[in-house]
């Protein structure tokens, strides 16, 4: 009886040390925030470091979405990113506008501005928001943008932001030059202009419309189009044969769905906000305002030892600005300051680049910089393409087009809207094949199955070309931040772009592709933000892009 008595009592002190070593390790997560952890946390492509609440994933219905036919592993993947994204966004209430994050009389500071930093050092700033009677706030959800720079050295980095959810943040930067470095933390968006925000993408992703022209003879009819159309007219179904992107228009009353000559931006949908929505997004108020420093905001960084702390051991942030050249802290980047190392690295190679206007941009520098590369006049619209240009002498070819619908260019021919997957899959590949694809502001405005569902098709496509020619080259362009007022906000924020871009990062992880971190390479730069940024960081991307190309020897 004793002998039992004791075997009971050992063993409900055994489990009270469990239940307590459970305890701790479940607060320990919590507070470092254990980013391997993909159910509990997630990392946005800003380094904006979140915990998630959720458990499970309540959306609303879209086109159907929520019924294609996906494999288990498609279906975790997807509801891995929807739960991780979804639970930054805070459930609160209607707040008013008092109420709501106030950037001016938040602060931030450096928690460490006295220690003794070297290049490799870890600087950590705690970020406290207010509202506008300067009281604290009692959750999270802003999102901030950090970086640190030295203006006198055209030097920058981005920082990491961990999102307590109880209006603190922490900001972890890695000092990556030596010199004088400033830390400089803007509010995008208050958290209640968030809110707003996700309200938009669910329920109004029609706010930017499409249509297209339809004509035979003398009868010509313009019809709305999108991704998905609401009532009950009868439709023209666009929706490709081959990778089933849907696409719609309603039908012309008098002419054949297979009339269609083209397709066009239509607009942009007003008086999307209520007098007190709009509150939330107006400039010079909390629209990419900055947070000022309640002490210090800068400390001086001596070099490093010799052999301290190896480049390349982290891989947050991707890279830095020194001297207005990209460093990236992976691999050695190659600068292509000469078109003849241009011209030789691309030698009787074709490059195919796909997307959106940011990567056309690389079309346009190449073409201008590089006097051998003559455009071939197609007699395509301006900025819309596809765009050709050939090096005779050197055997290269480059070619440009724009990605499938929705794409929110002026007019493009209905022949010439081709998914990048079905080019992709037209393409045979091999050693002297570079490919380029950039695609994510046309999509800002969708629910983000959208997009996930297009990056699933491209990446198909992308895997199943290195499986036939492994030696070809892919590279994905990132999206990047850019300037922001209160209607570009509503369509192209950079809250929106920065859930493509994580949702991209994850997708092509291990997929065997190169990545040009656009997102940094602006966001790190002391340039203003642009949707198309200045030409000296493009031509960083481009020298990251050749590098990848034509890596150098060791």
């Amino acid at each position: 009886m004793w002998t039992n008595f004791f075997k009971l009592r050992i063993f409900c002190c055994l489990l009270a040390v469990l239940m307590v070593v459970v305890l701790v390790i479940i607060v320990t997560e919590v507070e470092y925030l254990d980013h391997e952890t993909v159910s509990a946390t997630f990392i946005d492509s800003s380094g904006q470091f979140v915990l998630s609440q959720a458990t499970g994933i309540s959306r609303n219905p879209y086109c159907g979405y929520e019924h294609q036919t996906l494999s288990r592993q498609e279906r975790l993947e997807e509801d891995s990113l929807l739960a991780a994204l979804q639970g930054q966004v805070p459930d609160v209430g209607l707040v008013p506008f008092v109420k709501s994050t106030d950037p001016s009389s938040s602060y931030f500071v450096i928690l460490n501005s006295a220690a003794f930093f070297r290049v490799g050092s870890q600087l950590e700033v705690l970020v406290h928001v207010q509202d506008f009677q300067r009281k604290p706030k009692k959750y999270g959800g802003d999102y901030l943008q950090a970086k640190i720079h030295s203006p006198k050295l055209q030097a920058g980095a981005v920082g990491r932001v961990v999102d307590y959810k109880n209006g603190f943040y922490k900001v972890f930067f890695t000092l990556l030059w030596p010199g004088k470095v400033k830390v400089s933390i803007s509010l995008v968006h208050p958290s209640e202009g968030i809110r707003v925000l996700q309200h938009l993408q669910e329920e109004k992703p029609d706010r930017v419309y499409f249509k297209s022209l339809f004509r035979s003879g003398r009868i010509s009819e313009t019809t709305e189009c999108n991704v998905c159309l609401p009532g009950s007219l009868p439709l023209c179904n666009f929706t490709d044969l081959y990778t089933g992107e849907p696409w719609f228009c309603f039908k012309p009353k008098k002419l054949p769905c297979s009339s269609r000559i083209n397709h066009f931006k239509g607009g942009y949908l007003k008086g999307l906000l209520t007098p007190t929505e709009s509150a939330f997004f107006q400039s010079g108020v909390n629209i990419k305002m900055p947070i000022n420093s309640s002490g210090p905001d800068w400390v001086t960084v001596v070099p490093r030892r010799i052999k301290e702390v190896p480049e390349g051991s982290e891989t947050f942030p991707s890279g830095y600005y020194y001297k207005d050249q990209w460093k990236p802290r992976r691999f050695k980047m190659r600068h292509f300051n000469d078109p003849d190392n241009i011209t030789e690295c691309l030698q009787r190679k074709m490059v195919y680049l796909f997307g959106d206007s940011t990567i056309r941009q690389w079309f346009d520098y190449l073409t201008t910089f590089v006097p051998d590369l003559v455009e071939f006049q197609m007699g395509s619209p301006k900025n819309v393409g596809p765009f050709l240009a050939v090096d005779q002498k050197h055997n290269i070819l480059l070619k440009y087009r724009c990605h499938g619908p929705p794409i929110r260019f002026t007019t493009v021919f209905s022949n010439e809207l081709h998914y990048v997957a079905n080019e992709l899959n037209g393409i045979v590949g091999g050693r002297n094949t570079v490919i380029a694809i950039s695609l994510w502001s046309h999509f800002s405005t969708y629910p983000l199955e959208v997009y996930i569902r297009r990056l699933r098709n491209i990446r198909r496509s992308v895997v199943q070309l290195l499986d036939r020619s492994p030696r070809t080259v892919v590279v994905i362009r990132t999206a990047n931040v850019q300037e922001l007022g209160p209607e570009v906000s509503l369509f192209n924020s950079d809250w929106y772009n920065f859930q493509l871009d994580t949702i991209l990062r994850r997708m092509f992880s291990g997929v065997g592709v190169y990545l040009v971190d656009a997102w940094e390479m602006t966001l790190a730069h002391y340039l203003p933000h642009k949707l198309h940024p200045d030409e000296v960081i493009v031509k960083n991307q481009l020298d990251m892009f050749l590098s990848f190309v034509c890596p150098l020897e060791t």
